[in-house]
């Protein structure tokens, strides 16, 4: 792990390797998403994600072969040849949700907390000591202790 804002880019790619991007290690926060409509859309328990402002990420291959799911201003974003998600855009289309696990290269960030886990899917179970919000993190307190 590097210290974010180090002046890297880091890269990133889908399953296939028909869409990359490329964005700085300058990310926001990084979370761990529980809700039903991130579990759905990985196909997996949670969706590993860090935070950034929309206009730093660039696409550098395969712009036209963009799967989105939504508006453009609130999506998901997938490769169409081999369906990985590779972004979220999110808040009214200024951030974007990078899926950690579409990163080549190693963040500068760790996930600081679960979010949504009031909806986790029940067979999964949280076994570290990150903080759990069963909503939001923003809007949400943390689940009595």
């Amino acid at each position: 792990m590097t210290a974010p804002g180090s002046g890297r880019t880091l890269s990133g790619k889908c399953f296939c390797g028909t869409v990359q991007y490329a964005v700085p290690d300058e990310f926001s926060y990084a979370l761990i998403c529980h809700c039903s409509n991130c579990r759905r859309t990985t196909g997996s328990a949670f969706k590993p994600f860090a935070g950034i402002e929309r206009g730093k990420l660039a696409l550098t291959r395969g712009a036209d072969q963009l799967l989105v799911y939504g508006t453009p201003d609130a999506n998901d974003t997938h490769c169409r040849r081999c369906g990985s998600l590779l972004y979220s855009v999110v808040r009214a289309g200024s951030y974007v949700h990078v899926t950690l696990g579409t990163l080549v290269d190693d963040p500068g960030i760790r996930p600081t907390r679960h979010i949504f886990v009031g909806s986790k899917a029940p067979w999964f179970t949280i076994t570290d000591d990150l903080p759990q919000f069963q909503e939001h993190a923003v809007t949400a307190a943390p689940p009595p202790a």
